[in-house]
C-alpha cells in the first residue's frame, strides 16, 4: 500500500473530525451572542411584577330597620397541590383527612375521598378539587385544621381562593323587590336597578412574585384602593313583608282556579312600601315571585274604581251621598252593552252611599252617563286631575303603563262611559289603585309609592331617597269627608262586613272584574278570567297603612268576588300589623279581670345594663343583672321566675327555645351554624334539639310562635 495515500486519509479524517468540532464551537459561540446580545430577556418585569385587582364588597340590601335583607358572605374555594406532601406525612394521615372530609361534606364515604386523593397524586395534579363546594369562614377554620393541611399550603398543599357569596338571611322573603343581577347585567328588583351603587369600584395593587410562586404587594408602590359598594336601606318591615306573604299565599292554596295575586301595604303618610308580595302559582302548586302583578301587570281593575267615580261627581257637585238612584230590576242597557248587578231582582230604588256599600255596577253606571252624558272629556280630565293614572316613577323598574280611554280614541262608544263608571274601560295596576286610596286616607295628599329610605356607608346615610308628593290635595275636604264616610259604611254595613273589627276600624272597598284575554271576557268554552280585590286602609279615624290585596283566576266557569276572596286577605294582613302596634289601642281585658303584673320574659342575652325588664314594675322580677345567656322559665301573679344560665359549648347545640329570633340566631350563627326559621315571635321549638352533638356548618331549623 503507498504510504503516501494512508497519510492523506489520515489527515481527511482528522480535518473531517476538526470540522466538526469547529463547527460545533461555532454554533456555541453563536448560541452564546444571540443569547446575550440578540435575544431579548425570557425573564421579564411582567414576569415578576403585575397589576393585581382588588375586588370591592358589595353592598347589603336593608330593611327599614336595619335587618339585612341581602348581605355578601365571604366564602372559600379550596383546591390541593398534591405534590408538596412528603410521601411519609400522606402514608400516615391520608386516611385521617379523608376520614374528615368525609364527616364535614357528607357527600362521599372516606374511601371514595382516598381514592380521589390517590388519584390526585399519581396523575401529579398541584390544583385539584377536594371539596364539593365552597365552604364560610367557620368551615374554613376546620379544614385548615385537618391533617395534612394543618401543615400550611407549602407542606400540606391546600390552596384557598376566596370569593363571596350573595345570601338572604330571610330565604325568600320579598325576594322580586330585593331581586337579583346575573354576570350579563340581567335582572329585577333593587339588586339590578342601583348595581351601579351596590357593586362599588375595583382597586389595584402592584404585586411581586415571591419564594413559592406566591404573589405579594410591593411597599411603597402606589396602589388604589378598592371601594366597598354602598348599603340600601328599603322601605320594607319585615313583619308586614311576611304578613303580606304568608297571608296571600295560604288564600291562593286555597283554590286551584287561582293563578297568582298581590298585596300591598303602604305607610299613609309617607308612601313607603313596607310590604309587597306577588305571587304565582306553578302547576305543582308552589309559588314564586316571576310575574310583576302589584305594579307590572296593568288590568281593568272593577269596582274599586267606584271610588274614583264617587270622589269625582262629588267633587264636581253632581251627586251628595243622599242623591237617590235607582237600581231596577238589575239589568240595564245602555249603549248597546247590557249592564247587571249580582243581586238577583236589583235593588231598586237607593242612595248614592248605599249604591257604594252594595257596589251596584247599574247605579254608578246611571249616575256617571248622567252627570256626565253630554260633556264625557269633562269625566276623563277629572279623573286625569286626580292623578289616577299618573306614571309611578318608581324608584325600582317594571312599572307597566296605564290608560284611560277618552272620546278622541277609535275605540270610544257610547258605552265607555258607563264602563268607566263601574271600572271598565280603563287600564291601571294595583299599585295606582292603592297609590289613590292612600291619598283618600292621607287627608287628599297623594304620595308617590317608593321604595328606597337612603344610601348609607358603615351606617351613616350619604343620600336619603325617602317620599315625594304627587298632588297636595287631589280634592276637597268636603268631597274627602263624604267619600271616607262611604269606604267606612262598605265595611259596616255593605259587601267588606267580614272586614269589620271592634278593635280598630277598616275603610275599604271590594272589587271584582272580568279580565280581557285577547280582546275577550269568555273564550270559546264559556270560560272567563277573574280578579278579586280589596283596597282600602287602617284604622279608619286615624289611618296608618292603606293595603290591596289582588287574586287573579285562570280560566273558570265559576265567579270569584273581591269580598270573598280578597277582603279575608286583606283582614288578616291587618290583623297582623294591629297586633305589632299596641299603642292604637290600649289592652282589652275580660270584665273583672285585672291584667297580670309578671308576663312571660324571654330567654336571651342579658348584658351588665341588664335587661329591661330590670326596670320594669313588677311585683314579682327575675334576677338577671349582670349575666350572660340565660333562660327563663315561669312568671305570673303567683309563680316566682326562674333563671338560669345557659350552657355555651362547641359541638352542642345550645337551647334557644323562648328566645327572640334575633338572639337565636347571633348564638346558633356565632357556634358556626346555618340557620332557617319560619314563623314570628319566640321561638318554640328548635331542630336538632338542645344538647345534640353537631358539627359547625351544619343547619339548625327553629319554629317561631
Amino acid at each position: 500500500m503507498d504510504s503516501s495515500n494512508g497519510t492523506n486519509r489520515i489527515f481527511l479524517r482528522f480535518f473531517i473530525v476538526y470540522a466538526v468540532f469547529l463547527a460545533l464551537g461555532g454554533i456555541a459561540v453563536f448560541g452564546i451572542v444571540k443569547e446575550q446580545f440578540l435575544t431579548k430577556d425570557k425573564v421579564t418585569a411582567d414576569d415578576l411584577y403585575k397589576q393585581q385587582v382588588l375586588k370591592p364588597v358589595r353592598g347589603s340590601i336593608l330593611a327599614c330597620d336595619g335587618s339585612p335583607l341581602a348581605v355578601s358572605i365571604p366564602v372559600y374555594g379550596l383546591r390541593w397541590d398534591s405534590m408538596v406532601v412528603a410521601d411519609s406525612t400522606y402514608k400516615k394521615s391520608a386516611d385521617s383527612l379523608a376520614q374528615s372530609l368525609s364527616r364535614l361534606f357528607r357527600d362521599k364515604t372516606a374511601e371514595q375521598y382516598r381514592a380521589e386523593m390517590d388519584i390526585a397524586r399519581m396523575k401529579k395534579n398541584r390544583y385539584a378539587r377536594i371539596c364539593p363546594r365552597e365552604v364560610d369562614f367557620g368551615e374554613l377554620e376546620d379544614i385548615q385544621n385537618f391533617p395534612i393541611f394543618r401543615l400550611g399550603q407549602f407542606k400540606g398543599g391546600l390552596i384557598v381562593i376566596k370569593g363571596s357569596e350573595r345570601v338572604n338571611p330571610y330565604g325568600t322573603l320579598a325576594n322580586r323587590t330585593v331581586g337579583s343581577i346575573n354576570t350579563l347585567g340581567e335582572g329585577a328588583g333593587i339588586e339590578h336597578t342601583y348595581d351601579f351603587r351596590l357593586r362599588g369600584k375595583e382597586g389595584l395593587q402592584t404585586v411581586h412574585r415571591a419564594l413559592g410562586d406566591e404573589w405579594l404587594p410591593v411597599n411603597g408602590m402606589p396602589s388604589v384602593p378598592a371601594v366597598d359598594g354602598e348599603d340600601i336601606r328599603s322601605t320594607i318591615d319585615v313583619r308586614i313583608q311576611e304578613a303580606a306573604e304568608t297571608e296571600l299565599r295560604n288564600q291562593l292554596a286555597m283554590s286551584d282556579v287561582f293563578e297568582g295575586g298581590t298585596a300591598i301595604v303602604m305607610d299613609v303618610a309617607t308612601g313607603a312600601v313596607r310590604g309587597i308580595a306577588n305571587m304565582y302559582k306553578r302547576k305543582d302548586g308552589t309559588f314564586d315571585e316571576t310575574y310583576n302583578y302589584a305594579f307590572g301587570h296593568a288590568t281593568e281593575p272593577g269596582s274599586t274604581l267606584k271610588l274614583a267615580a264617587l270622589t269625582a261627581m262629588i267633587e264636581d257637585g253632581y251627586i251628595t251621598l243622599d242623591t237617590e238612584v235607582d237600581g231596577g230590576n238589575g239589568e240595564w242597557h245602555y249603549g248597546g252593552i247590557r249592564i247587571t248587578d249580582t243581586h238577583r231582582g236589583g235593588y231598586g230604588k237607593m242612595t248614592a252611599l248605599q249604591a257604594f256599600e252594595k257596589s251596584s255596577n247599574i247605579a254608578f253606571a246611571k249616575m256617571v252617563t248622567g252627570c256626565y252624558e253630554n260633556d264625557p272629556a269633562a269625566y276623563i280630565s277629572r279623573l286625569h286631575n286626580m292623578k289616577l293614572i299618573e306614571k309611578l316613577n318608581l324608584d325600582i323598574g317594571g312599572e307597566a303603563y296605564a290608560y284611560i280611554l277618552s272620546p278622541e280614541d277609535a275605540a270610544w262608544s257610547k258605552s265607555s262611559l258607563a264602563s268607566l263608571g263601574y271600572g271598565y274601560a280603563l287600564t291601571v295596576t294595583p299599585m295606582h289603585i292603592l297609590m289613590f286610596y292612600n291619598a283618600i286616607a292621607n287627608g287628599g295628599k297623594m304620595m308617590r309609592p317608593y321604595f328606597i329610605e337612603d344610601f348609607e356607608r358603615d351606617g351613616i346615610p350619604t343620600e336619603i331617597s325617602g317620599s315625594s308628593t304627587v298632588s297636595g290635595s287631589i280634592c276637597s275636604s268636603g268631597t274627602l269627608a263624604a267619600v271616607r264616610k262611604a269606604l267606612r259604611g262598605v265595611v259596616e254595613n255593605g259587601t267588606a262586613k267580614v272586614c269589620n273589627d271592634p278593635r280598630y276600624a277598616i275603610a275599604g272597598k271590594t272589587g271584582t272584574a272580568r279580565v280581557a284575554v285577547n280582546g275577550r271576557y269568555e273564550d270559546e268554552q264559556g270560560n272567563r278570567r277573574y280578579q278579586a280585590s280589596f283596597a282600602g286602609y287602617f284604622p279608619a279615624d286615624d289611618p296608618k297603612y292603606s293595603c290591596i290585596v289582588v287574586l287573579y283566576t285562570g280560566p273558570t266557569k265559576g265567579n270569584f268576588y273581591g269580598a270573598t276572596w280578597a277582603a279575608p286577605v286583606f283582614k288578616r294582613i291587618a290583623d297582623k300589623i294591629y297586633a305589632s302596634h299596641p299603642e292604637w289601642n290600649p289592652p282589652l281585658y275580660a270584665h273583672g279581670i285585672t291584667p297580670p303584673d309578671s308576663p312571660s320574659i324571654a330567654s336571651g342575652l342579658s348584658g351588665n345594663g341588664g335587661m329591661p325588664v330590670d326596670y320594669m314594675p313588677m311585683s314579682v322580677r327575675p334576677s338577671v343583672k349582670g349575666r350572660g345567656w340565660i333562660k327563663v322559665e315561669g312568671g305570673g301573679k303567683d309563680v316566682m321566675y326562674a333563671v338560669t344560665d345557659l350552657e355555651i359549648e362547641n359541638g352542642i347545640v345550645p337551647d334557644v327555645s323562648g328566645m327572640g329570633l334575633k338572639d337565636a340566631l347571633y348564638l346558633l350563627e356565632n357556634e358556626g351554624y346555618k340557620v332557617t326559621f319560619t314563623g314570628s315571635g319566640r321561638v318554640a321549638s328548635q331542630t336538632p334539639l338542645a344538647g345534640t352533638a353537631l358539627e359547625r356548618g351544619q343547619n339548625v331549623s327553629l319554629i317561631l310562635n
